[in-house]
């Protein structure tokens, strides 16, 4: 067994085992990525746990919506400077440290926030509860982009964006299930101590696994060729080299934008539709088709290009379908009486947009390659971050109350505000993105092009004699 350190062996100490002892899977990856893809499910349920019940969180506890909404807002401000720091401890002192590190700060997050409903915690609620999603915004950093590195250095190449698929939508699942199961438990707020308990319960038991189950950073033996001949740069020269890769840039600032375009949708669906008269429990609905059929997109698109190699040919496809549908959205989220044609709409949206997500994080590690995976994919988590911060800023602002009648179902007593040019701009900018994305985004496969060099990667312990044909030791024992 290998040991506990997370620092990697260098290139050529991974490539002379690689040469001596073929490359081999280890069937604990599976552990792995059980545990990573339970703890982002769990930070994303802690992220927009209160969202759903906010109104209800507010009157219980005399606080303002404002606060409550701040208590989501604050994944994004931590995400942008924990980010970049997140990624140092990724590439330089392991995967499993980092894992292991944000399912702590996940479980310690959950606790602090249900000590409000205590009899500890009564005088400054608030407090408690910001400081424990502060916690779990840190933590989330640690794991959102832990997928990448976790498929690169554990997976054999046929696996690896499945493996990274089934990582990264784990988070958008945990979303649905606060959506759904937030507002199940609160009917009442005798239930808000049962919510806040219940979301302690995966929180715990990922911090368990992670703590007890997770052995080494790397495998013993790499599972692939670019595994075995990785030649990871050093964090700021990492960082130096991404940013003069031309088209890591496009693809980070374009799939950036598609993630702010994202957020804002989740964030500002309920009031957009509300205008027109549509419920927040057809918002919701609209939402949580969205995130699902997204779940569904992302696994049979995950399972083709595994098999196809075709990144960047279904990257620019999902972006070009997912501005047809954006505009869509824009033009018909403006009419009444349109509940088929919006439902529709928004598994659409989801189906095209966020199944290639999974997609741009092996593409970012492709285009990059040697520079850590850590770095390749965090930088782009950290880039959408920030723009879907400006984007949520810039469509709020261009939001005007309307003076005509209306047959809204907004609760905030307020004249209903007018969404035509906040919504026309983002289906502006979804089209940018995707033109500048098709246009200009060109990228040999790197990692591919290193494997192509070398012996194909084995999975299940098998393992393939090296290029001069010695025996291989797995079998000749």
């Amino acid at each position: 067994m290998a040991g506990t350190t997370g620092d990697p062996p260098g290139a050529a100490e991974t490539s002379a085992l690689g040469a001596m002892l073929g490359y081999r899977a280890y069937a604990r990856r599976w552990v792995f990525l059980l545990v990573l893809s339970l703890l982002s499910c769990s930070n994303a349920t802690l992220w927009l746990s209160f969202a759903p019940v906010a109104d209800t969180i507010a009157q219980h506890f005399l606080l303002s919506t404002e606060q409550i909404n701040w208590l989501s807002l604050v994944f994004l401000v931590v995400s942008i400077p924990f980010g970049v720091v997140a990624i140092w401890v990724l590439d330089s002192i392991g995967l499993r440290w980092a894992t292991v590190l944000g399912a702590w700060l996940n479980f310690a997050g959950s606790v602090l926030r249900a000590l409000p409903s205590t009899a500890i915690g009564t005088q400054a609620p608030f407090a408690f509860f910001m400081s424990g999603q502060g916690l779990c915004a840190v933590a989330q950093t640690l794991v959102i982009f832990s997928p990448a590195k976790l498929a690169a250095v554990w997976f054999p190449e046929h696996q690896r964006a499945t493996a990274n698929m089934i990582g990264t939508m784990s988070n958008p699942l945990g979303i649905l299930v606060a959506n759904v199961l937030s507002p199940a438990l609160v009917k009442k707020e005798q239930g808000i101590l049962i919510m806040l308990s219940t979301y302690i319960i995966p929180a715990a038991l990922a911090c368990l696994l992670a703590t007890t189950c997770l052995w080494e950073s790397v495998p013993p033996t790499p599972p692939s060729a670019s595994a075995a001949h990785s030649t990871s740069e050093k964090f700021l020269d990492g960082l130096k080299l991404l940013v003069r890769n031309k088209a890591y840039v496009i693809l980070a600032v374009c799939f950036g934008g598609g993630v702010g375009i994202f957020s804002s949708f989740l964030a500002l669906l309920a009031q957009v539709l509300c205008v027109h008269g549509y419920s927040n429990e057809f918002a919701g609905l609209c939402g949580a088709l969205f995130i699902a059929f997204g779940i569904l997109g992302a696994l049979v698109l995950g399972l083709y290009v595994d098999r196809s190699k075709h990144f960047t040919e279904a990257i620019k496809v999902g972006f070009c379908l997912t501005s047809v549908v954006c505009v869509a959205f824009a033009l018909v989220s403006q009419l009444q009486g349109q509940t088929f044609a919006l439902a529709a709409i928004c598994s659409l949206f989801g189906l095209f947009g966020f199944s290639v997500a999974p997609v741009a994080m092996e593409l970012a590690v492709e285009c990059s390659f040697p520079v850590g995976e850590g770095a390749a994919a965090g930088l782009v988590f950290v880039l959408g971050q920030a723009e879907g911060m400006l984007i949520m800023l810039l469509l709020t602002t261009l939001t005007v109350r309307r003076a005509q009648p209306s047959f809204s179902t907004c609760q905030d007593g307020l004249d209903p505000l007018d969404w035509r040019v906040p919504m026309l701009l983002m289906a502006g900018l979804s089209v940018l993105f995707s033109c500048c994305l098709v246009f200009f985004f060109h990228t040999p496969y790197r990692r591919l092009q290193v494997e192509a060099g070398t012996s194909p990667s084995i999975q299940d312990d098998g393992c393939l004699a090296a290029a001069d044909h010695m025996p291989c030791p797995a079998l000749s024992r």
